[in-house]
């Protein structure tokens, strides 16, 4: 991303920093002082990490939630996004000055340990409210129930996309007579596809935008296409590694080919190579605001299916009840009310790039309007997602870990197999380490 444009991934940890220590010290209360004063019927203190494009979009959401419900007077923060706000989270759940509601990446509820420091939410309640389980993707309420409870409410699909410039692929013959980008279905088809783009970029603008160098991005558009060629990480149970080095060096190779061919530059800033004119870019979802704002014509699709059949990484932004002593009453209430109302609004959050996780908002007209979030809602059927283990999520242990030997192999410093096996190496070596939150290995009970 461009550090002079707004980021998912801002610097609102300041502000949000002076926030939490102020809510640190209020006791959790049904009905606040605060609350009290405002003549409101019950204080809500909610924790987010959505800053940017997409700190917009909820400040506007919770404003609206404001004005159809005064009875609730939310006192809503913003932490610095990833481990930052997760450790914060994790600190005021454990010393019982805990939010009545926060955001949690999906990937990262195995790992948070429910039931310790999240609560489970009332489906009764929620289903009050308008929110019931046949509202969602399967695959996503699964790993929202741990034990059987509830202990998330998927709100989004963030996924990994291939963005195009629509005036330059059509210059290089690339647009269909829909409009937009014509599908691949090989590694033949795609690189030929970026041959042929190539001629098409302005001089000194490189062909596809690939985050080479980058340890998340890179770690994400290996899942996908390892996930496409049917590769696997762990037997269900995590006792044993499923990693298949012979998949994964054929994705690594064709990974670094794309520097080694000229169509890559490592290191180079990649968003702005695209809105100079540039052909593709693979980037999250929450960059459209970003790309919508430079008013380009574009698009943006799943990742290409080169390998098999369709995958792409994706995560999922979805609210818990961080855990309280004597949870209940207005305050719990109206957290599972404002949770609720916010995945019901959906289409007012796809604007900032992601796919609602709310099923029924997909068909309305709002969403359908929407462009280019609308082109990519197949991704809601192809999900690619990381172990369910303790140490996986968004940013988590593993990412941290195994993204760095992803770009080892993508920067030529590694050769794919000797990558490929330090992957293997960093996957044996997860299952052996316990859970800091409870003390337990992944197969001792650290996955849901």
């Amino acid at each position: 991303m461009s550090p002079s444009l707004p980021s998912r991934r801002g610097v609102l940890g300041g502000l949000g920093a002076l926030a939490v220590a102020g809510s640190f010290g209020l006791a959790a209360a049904n009905r606040s002082a605060s609350a009290l004063t405002s003549g409101a019927d019950a204080r809500l203190r909610y924790w987010n990490l959505f800053s940017g494009g997409d700190g917009v979009n909820m400040i506007a959401m919770l404003d609206a939630f404001r004005r159809a419900n005064p009875g609730v007077d939310v006192l809503d923060s913003t932490l610095l996004w990833g481990n930052p706000y997760y450790t914060k989270l994790a600190m005021a759940a454990s010393g019982n000055r805990a939010p009545e509601l926060g955001v949690l990446h999906l990937g990262r509820l195995t790992g948070f340990a429910p039931e310790r420091l999240l609560d489970p939410f009332d489906v009764e309640l929620l289903a009050r409210y308008g929110v019931r389980q046949e509202d969602f993707n399967p695959a996503l309420w699964k790993r929202s129930v741990v034990e059987g409870k509830l202990y998330a409410v998927p709100l989004d699909i963030h996924p990994q996309l291939n963005f195009y410039r629509k005036d330059v692929c059509e210059k290089a013959g690339l647009i269909g007579d829909d409009g937009n980008l014509v599908p691949f279905t090989s590694v033949d088809e795609w690189f030929d596809g970026l041959k042929a783009a190539r001629k098409a970029v302005k001089p000194g603008v490189q062909t596809l935008g690939l985050h080479a160098s980058n340890q998340n991005h890179t770690w994400w558009f290996f899942m996908s296409f390892y996930a496409q060629a049917g590769g696997t990480y762990y037997d269900p149970g995590l006792t044993d590694v499923t990693f298949d080095e012979d998949k994964a060096v054929e994705i690594l190779e064709f990974l670094r080919r794309h520097i080694v061919d000229g169509y890559a530059t490592t290191g180079a800033p990649d968003a702005e190579h695209f809105i100079n004119g540039g052909a593709f870019v693979w980037e999250g979802g929450w960059s459209v605001p970003v790309y919508s704002g430079a008013e380009l014509k574009y698009g943006a699709t799943p990742m290409p299916a080169l390998f098999g059949r369709p995958a792409t990484q994706a995560e999922s932004h979805c609210f818990v009840l961080p855990r309280q002593t004597g949870r209940g009453g207005p305050a719990n209430d109206a957290a599972h009310r404002l949770a609720a109302y916010i995945v019901r609004h959906g289409a007012d959050w796809a604007r900032g790039g992601h796919i609602p996780a709310h099923l029924p908002t997909l068909k309305t007209a709002a969403y359908r309007k929407l462009h280019p979030q609308s082109e990519y809602v197949p991704v809601m059927d192809q999900l690619a997602l990381e172990p369910e283990a303790w140490f996986a999520g968004s940013t988590g242990t593993l990412a941290q870990r195994i993204g760095p030997v992803v770009v080892s192999s993508n920067l030529g410093s590694a050769k794919p197999a000797a990558a490929a096996r330090r992957m293997r190496g960093v996957l044996e070596k997860l299952l052996e380490m316990k859970n800091p939150m409870e003390g337990r290995t992944a197969a001792e009970g650290g996955a849901a």
